[in-house]
């Protein structure tokens, strides 16, 4: 049966919040770290931009407020949309105005100025998450899912392939620009995207929209399970977090011109990440959630393991090209088994808030744990510095032998609705 047109209406919504949140992601990473690589900032200062990523990580604690006080034009969920994302035309626009230098004012308001595209880009994502997921009926969620990571995608080739082209050609202040113009595109589709239907149980006080998901997610796995699976969720991709922080200023030091990465990294790597989602998606149905862990993995490994060979050995182009694929090959393949263990270890009464407990542990990988990578690259060159990257992943695979074992059928503490006590 052919999709109806109220279904192509919220596919096209969830599509063009997928572009909203893929965009400040895009500029305050991969955009702003070649324009200060470009302007020839040290790699430990470039590194420390990976603090600025906190928001993402600290982002649960200010999500439950934004259940409570909802603005309630055009609806709950979109009075919020439509502020945060003229906030973010704003921001993205002002950046265009930074000169990157290694004075410490320009750095200072550099950082300042990522910091706050970080937050306010973080609690978009909280909106959007919830919209999409107040919107959806469940036999749409599947297309939805797939409809979002296309904007995301889409948002990540047009700011990494065309702002970084537009950049090598017209200068790095008009990439900003650009950038801003795309997210100013997307206003429209949110004032005329699906409205919500009103909802039946209102959240009537912090406590309650706090307390419960936390409550319920100890009791149901136990406290030292409990950290256990949070080491995971931390851990399992921090290698991608190690690599992404470094991927930019490594390929522009090795002589390749801002249009080759741009194009590279955005058209090519974009690409491979979207070909190793489907194959996820194929492999994951067949392996299961466990066995998925592990091979997908592994194939990440590898992807860390091909920059290493890029780095000692050089190759060029054709070099250029395998290592980007098949780190973003691994990228897709490890996305996909990663959602899935996540979306496992929710409790669909909680489902917002103990996704966004369990989203803000893994972007400590990409913050935290991520924020020296600079100095550790300075300091033993990146052929080591990559290597260290794959070793990296050993800790994720001490904790799969315990909690998603190669054999079992899904992590231990996963919700079980058959346990459910409600």
């Amino acid at each position: 049966m052919a999709p109806s047109s109220g279904t192509w209406r919220r596919l096209t919504a969830v599509a063009a919040e997928g572009v909203a949140s893929g965009t400040p992601y895009m500029v305050g990473t991969k955009l702003l770290q070649g324009w200060l690589t470009a302007s020839g900032v040290p790699l430990g200062l470039i590194g420390l931009l990976a603090y600025a990523e906190l928001p993402y990580t600290l982002k649960m604690f200010w999500a439950p407020a934004l259940d409570r006080w909802p603005i309630p034009w055009p609806d709950r969920r979109r009075g919020w949309l439509l502020l945060l994302q003229l906030l973010l035309v704003l921001v993205i626009a002002a950046m265009a105005l930074l000169r990157p230098s290694q004075d410490p004012t320009s750095l200072t308001a550099i950082g300042l100025m990522a910091l706050l595209l970080a937050l306010v880009s973080a609690t978009q994502d909280i909106v959007v998450d919830a919209y999409r997921t107040d919107l959806l009926p469940e036999r749409e969620r599947g297309a939805g899912a797939a409809a979002t990571n296309l904007g995301y995608r889409g948002a990540m080739l047009a700011i990494g392939a065309g702002g970084f082209i537009l950049a090598g050609r017209s200068g790095w202040p008009l990439a900003f620009i650009g950038s801003a113009v795309l997210m100013l595109l997307v206003v429209p589709f949110t004032l005329t995207a699906p409205k919500l239907p009103p909802i039946q149980h209102q959240v009537s006080s912090l406590r309650q929209a706090v307390a419960g998901p936390a409550r319920e997610f100890l009791h149901r796995t136990g406290p030292g399970r409990a950290l256990m699976l949070l080491a995971l969720v931390l851990l399992y991709r921090w290698p991608d977090g190690l690599l992404n922080v470094m991927a930019v200023p490594f390929l522009i030091q090795q002589g390749f011109p801002p249009e080759v990465v741009g194009s590279v990294l955005a058209g090519w790597g974009i690409g491979a990440t979207i070909v190793g989602t489907i194959l996820g998606g194929i492999l994951f149905a067949r392996l299961g959630m466990n066995r998925s862990l592990w091979v997908f993995a592994l194939v990440g490994a590898a992807g860390n393991l091909s920059y290493w060979g890029l780095a000692s050995f050089k190759g060029g182009m054709p070099a250029l090209l395998m290592a980007v694929g098949l780190e973003n090959l691994g990228g897709g393949l490890v996305g996909a088994a990663f959602v899935a263990l996540l979306m496992s270890l929710c409790n669909p009464r909680f489902s917002a808030t103990q996704y966004a407990l369990l989203s803000g542990v893994y972007a400590l990988s990409r913050s935290v744990l991520s924020g020296q990578a600079g100095f550790v690259a300075e300091g033993v060159g990146w052929s080591s510095f990559f290597l260290l990257t794959v070793a990296s992943s050993l800790p994720a695979f001490l904790l799969m032998a315990w909690l998603t074992p190669w054999n079992g059928d899904g992590a231990k503490g996963a919700f079980d609705p058959a346990k459910d006590p409600t």
